[in-house]
């Protein structure tokens, strides 16, 4: 995952009386990164920076973007001119500002390109300050929207549990997030134009409780996605005892029981199915549809988590066990199961078999 500290080096960010927002948000990016580190052994933090230097907007995207990460964070300090007053949390994910305080986030945010050589060129004319530019977030379909919601939604849970004042998740074109291919927040951790806020926000108490809420909130978010991808199978899902490897035929049988925890990689994706298709009769020349969904590295139990529910059966490819949902010779009847599927695995795709192996 990326941490994106906003704002650096000759971009202060919004201004407080006493400090400015680079420095508050680079803290904490700081110590949610070093939590996650502590707490979450399998995930790899990057960070788009570590110290108190400029980084362009879409600088800080390709960073993630090209490191394949997973989830993209970015932390920032909210401002308003007359908003002494106005305290809170607010996190954002990618479309069209609905308000004009939404808007005015994005802009803010987003004038930062104004300090990068050749922005004109590079945004190919984007104006951050006209709100005719922000009209092209209405027409974005982005993919990762729901998990990026998902995320926005258990943050601001984990700032109300902390004692914040909760303003919601919302929506607004922020460049950054619109360069990212993942799921991807921007969160605003409080304002600075808030003297309280601000004091609190640059002692070393409130930076902690806010990167903790933070993090508390992305371990809620991954244990979810875990758990809904079907992954983290445990000893107890599989007995023990059977060592020996099932003798039914591979292509034929639902899942089997494996002996140990196995390591589960989720192909494409999945969730109930309605009329489901399962023609066990074969095509003139022997070839069927399956939808394949996960693969493992030893045999899993009929009851295993991973599959949720589902009646499934696999072959072995590659010293792995891959399995598969569904079986027709109708390609319409197998699309319509993987669409269906895609809801729980997304990873899902569709695979022909002749005679228990997988053609190419």
């Amino acid at each position: 995952m990326v941490i994106d500290a906003g704002h650096g080096g000759r971009d202060p960010g919004a201004r407080g009386r006493k400090t400015n927002e680079k420095n508050i948000n680079l803290a904490i990016a700081k110590r949610l990164g070093e939590m996650i580190a502590d707490g979450h052994k399998d995930v790899k933090v990057i960070y788009t920076r570590t110290s108190d230097k400029f980084v362009g907007l879409e600088t800080r995207a390709n960073i993630a973007n090209h490191n394949n990460a997973n989830l993209f964070i970015s932390i920032h300090t909210n401002s308003l001119k007359h908003g002494s007053s106005v305290r809170g949390t607010e996190t954002y994910t990618l479309g069209l500002a609905q308000t004009k305080e939404n808007l005015d986030v994005a802009m803010l945010e987003n004038s930062a390109i104004l300090l990068e050589d050749n922005y004109k060129k590079r945004y190919e004319n984007f104006n951050p300050n006209s709100s005719e530019s922000y009209i092209m977030f209405d027409l974005i379909q982005n993919k990762n929207m729901a998990q990026s919601i998902a995320l926005a939604t258990e943050i601001q849970r984990g700032f109300e549990q902390a004692g914040r004042k909760n303003r919601g998740v919302r929506q607004a074109g922020f460049l950054v997030l619109k360069a990212t291919s993942m799921p991807s927040v921007l969160v605003e951790v409080g304002y600075i134009s808030n003297p309280d806020e601000e004091s609190y926000m640059a002692s070393d108490k409130g930076r902690t409780e806010l990167a903790r809420a933070i993090y508390n909130a992305f371990g809620r978010y991954k244990r979810d996605y875990e758990r809904k991808q079907g992954q983290g199978v445990s000893r107890k899902e599989a007995p023990e005892k059977k060592k020996e490897e099932p003798k039914s035929s591979p292509a034929s049988r639902s899942s089997s029981s494996s002996r140990s925890s196995v390591s589960v990689q989720f192909d494409g994706p999945a969730r109930s199915v309605v009329g489901e298709s399962r023609h066990s009769s074969t095509s003139s020349n022997g070839v069927v549809y399956k939808v394949q969904i996960l693969t493992s590295d030893k045999p899993l139990p009929d009851n295993a988590r991973a599959f949720k529910g589902r009646r499934t059966s696999y072959y072995r490819e590659g010293g792995k066990y891959k399995y598969t949902c569904g079986e027709t010779t109708e390609f319409k009847d197998i699309q319509r199961l993987h669409r269906e599927l895609q809801k729980d695995f997304p990873n899902a795709f569709i695979i022909r078999m002749k005679d228990g192996k997988r053609l190419k």
